[in-house]
């Protein structure tokens, strides 16, 4: 872990909702363990989402589009027999009490444990009423297992 940073509720809070609700029920909907519809990541990404990586930097305006692109990126890992997401490294950084970012190195892999993909993602995060958002994705393909080494600097 990179996180240096005195944790603080507010960072608890958005540490636990992260790994145990949002990445849990990704991985779990993408493995197909948990049951639910691509319909389930508007709990977590808002509308409208912007979403930038190596190739493509992209508004998705209404819910359609954010419940397809995320469908579509399960689509894609379940044809390469995804089964579990490694997180090598993290870091958390709170703004605010109602917007904070979460960084983190994603290691896509099968059952036999070897890499589909490798991500370094940025996520930016918004408290909406009683629950976090997600307002913006970067992403990028990234063969690093720290932050440090993964960003353009």
């Amino acid at each position: 872990m990179n996180d240096l940073r005195v944790p603080s509720p507010i960072h608890d809070e958005v540490t636990r909702w992260f790994f145990e609700d949002y990445l849990h029920t990704w991985i779990g909907v993408g493995t197909g363990t948990i049951a639910l519809g691509p319909e389930f990541i508007l709990d977590y990404w808002s509308v409208p989402l912007h979403y930038s990586a190596d190739q493509t930097n992209q508004w998705l305006l209404n819910a359609a589009a954010v419940v397809r692109f995320s469908e579509q990126t399960h689509i894609r890992l379940r044809g390469q027999g995804f089964a579990a997401t490694v997180v090598p490294d993290h870091e958390v950084t709170v703004y605010h009490n109602r917007g904070a970012a979460i960084e983190v190195i994603s290691s896509r892999c099968r059952a036999d444990g070897s890499e589909i993909e490798r991500q370094a993602t940025h996520f930016e995060l918004a408290r909406e009423s009683a629950r976090w958002r997600m307002i913006c994705i970067q992403s990028t393909q990234t063969a690093a297992d720290s932050l440090n080494t993964a960003w353009l600097r």
